[in-house]
């Protein structure tokens, strides 16, 4: 029997071992989590992530691969195809890799085999990214339309304010023109007074 890439084999036989992971990867895909051991969970990821890779890409091609390693004989394995390539895919579309998580849970009870739960993250890729883009694409909207109307509305208010100032200023002027001949009148009635008082 030839030796594996990497580590020792899960099963009997590398067939055996290859079924395993596919059987994994689509209870993976159903469930979205599962609980394994922690080598079952390291041997899968690769096998889980590459089979995400083609649904991402969503072609004709990388569906029969999809099917021709998730058994597709039942319709049960074809439900997890076609909601791996509609539902899952369009979900990690923005992430460019590490569709999985592995974290550890202790060990098993009977045989004390370390065990570890092994989940897609589906979350974005940040929650402060997730944040910043939805926040720039609101700036964006809010700026392009408003943009126009703040100059057009600052223009009418300057001309407003320009014109109350100028009202505020005029009957100031005209309660100063009209104060000055009252003091010349007054100046101009001692003058008369004094004529008048010569004359006599």
């Amino acid at each position: 029997m030839p030796a594996p890439a990497k580590g020792p084999r899960l099963g009997g036989g590398p067939a055996h071992e290859r079924l395993m992971l596919n059987n994994l990867a689509a209870a993976l895909f159903e469930h979205k989590r599962i609980t394994t051991t922690v080598t079952k969970a390291k041997r899968l990821r690769p096998v889980a992530e590459r089979l995400i890779t083609f649904a991402k890409r969503g072609d004709l091609a990388s569906r029969r691969r999809v099917q021709a390693a998730i058994s597709a004989r039942t319709n049960t394995n074809k439900g997890i195809i076609h909601e791996l390539f509609t539902e899952i895919a369009p979900q990690l579309s923005d992430r460019e890799g590490g569709y999985t998580r592995i974290t550890k849970i202790g060990n098993r009870k009977g045989d004390n085999a370390p065990m570890a739960v092994i989940e897609l993250v589906l979350e974005p890729i940040s929650a402060k990214q997730a944040v910043v883009r939805e926040a720039e694409g609101a700036a964006e909207r809010a700026a392009a339309p408003k943009a126009e109307p703040v100059v057009e509305a600052e223009a009418p208010e300057t001309e407003v304010e320009e014109t109350e100032a100028e009202v505020a200023e005029a009957p100031e002027a005209e309660a100063a023109e009209t104060e000055a001949p009252a003091v010349e009148e007054t100046e101009e009635a001692p003058e008369a007074e004094a004529k008048d008082d010569d004359a006599k």
